[in-house]
């Protein structure tokens, strides 16, 4: 059983939806954390809803942050544990985009996931193992899991945009690269990168400009 998640969401500026920017936020911190970067974009993506949802599991000693799936070596879980917690947010991430495209009457070629840190590598999954072709991915700071499992498991091919600042001191830098190299292995052929000079754990101004050209491009807007 899937369960739902709580979203916060930015109409679209025109009041018209013609296209979806879904927001996958990182561990321990929540929805509305990245629900801001909407009143960055919204003007340039005028026709564009913004909806961020709330990651499934709460974090231990954090009332206010999420998780979309446990890791080990930051909160001393197992192994098994994060790997059914992994499975069980691919479900529950599936089903959401699932019921909003229903609810939005929208087709997934109408349709960003942007995802930071632990919402990149939701997104890195998920995306490419639906049936319905996103209109892309925007990847900020994460990494690609899973690797070896995705050529043999791919259904879609979105175009990817990776993003990660070259001072990350949370997620390697070196994570843009091997997702890249994953990628085009698994015969993408749309696969793009942008590296934040100087930028830690986080998204610098000239990486969100390069994700919103992007999306405008993919959403043809």
């Amino acid at each position: 059983m899937t369960r739902v998640l709580n979203a916060g969401r930015k109409e679209p500026v025109s009041g018209e939806t013609r296209s979806v920017v879904v927001l996958l936020h990182g561990y321990g911190a929540n929805g509305a954390d990245l629900l801001g970067l909407a009143d960055v974009l919204g003007e340039h993506l005028p026709d564009t809803l913004f909806i961020a949802p709330d990651a499934p599991e709460t974090v231990p000693g954090a009332p206010n942050g999420y998780q979309w799936f446990p890791i080990p070596w930051m909160d001393n879980s197992s192994e098994e544990e994060a790997e059914r917690g992994m499975e069980q947010a691919f479900d529950d991430l599936n089903a959401f985009l699932d019921a909003l495209m229903v609810d939005e009457d929208l087709e997934g070629e109408q349709i960003v996931l942007l995802g930071f840190s632990q919402g990149t590598m939701m997104s890195l999954h998920v995306g490419p193992r639906r049936e319905d072709e996103l209109a892309g991915i925007v990847a900020f700071s994460g990494r690609l899991i899973k690797p070896e499992s995705l050529e043999d498991e791919v259904v879609t091919r979105p175009p990817v945009l990776l993003i990660h600042g070259d001072a990350d001191e949370v997620v390697p830098p070196q994570s843009l690269p091997d997702a890249a190299e994953a990628l085009q292995q698994a015969g993408w052929k749309e696969v793009y990168a942008h590296v934040m000079k100087g930028t830690g754990h986080g998204i610098a101004p000239d990486g969100l400009s390069v994700a919103l050209a992007f999306m405008r491009d993919k959403l043809r807007l």
